[in-house]
């Protein structure tokens, strides 16, 4: 387990981004990871019952813990203290970074949230020595692309032709790249 787990934390002007508490699994639950929309362009299914909330949180305070998922962080609202998504982000190599997916409820978009995760995301990696920084979305997903774009990340590629596990219908990412 990693010493400082519970030190990561990240601030915005509206937000907290920390890591999870068991205790949280109501709020993001409610807020979340209910909503199939959420889920749509992300690798998740969408959670249905009090108890499978539970369980989900217990297994994603476990994959925090592991230190390759230092910066795998909840969102909360500053005002209010309540869980309303997720983000992260991880090193590649030694000074590339990747966005490893941001998500808010459906309340809680539009409201420039994605911008101050994106932006703090930057931030920190850039403190960390990054000299890259990698974010994707899949074709269709023009809030993700928009949001990439509107924070300096440029166009990089396309990827090969993917499947989802869930639904198996193929899709492809889009990828950007920001550079220090």
């Amino acid at each position: 387990m990693v010493t400082d787990y519970f030190d990561v934390k990240l601030e915005t002007k509206d937000l907290i981004l920390k890591k999870a508490e068991f205790e949280d699994w109501k709020t993001i639950y409610y807020n979340l990871w209910r909503h199939k929309e959420s889920a749509k362009y992300m690798l998740w299914q969408p959670t249905e019952t009090d108890e499978d909330a539970k369980d989900r949180m217990k297994r994603t305070i476990a994959f925090e813990e592991k230190p390759e998922n230092k910066y795998a962080l909840f969102v909360y609202l500053k005002k209010t203290g309540e869980a309303i998504g997720f983000a992260g982000m991880r090193e590649l190599e030694r000074g590339i970074y990747e966005e490893t997916g941001i998500a808010l409820g459906p309340e809680f978009v539009r409201k420039g949230y994605g911008r101050q995760i994106l932006t703090a995301l930057l931030e920190e990696a850039g403190k960390l020595g990054a000299k890259e920084f990698h974010a994707c979305n899949r074709i269709g997903n023009a809030a993700s692309r928009v949001l990439q774009l509107s924070c300096g990340f440029v166009f990089d590629s396309l990827s090969e032709e993917k499947t989802d596990p869930r639904t198996g219908e193929t899709y492809v990412l889009e990828n950007h790249i920001y550079r220090y």
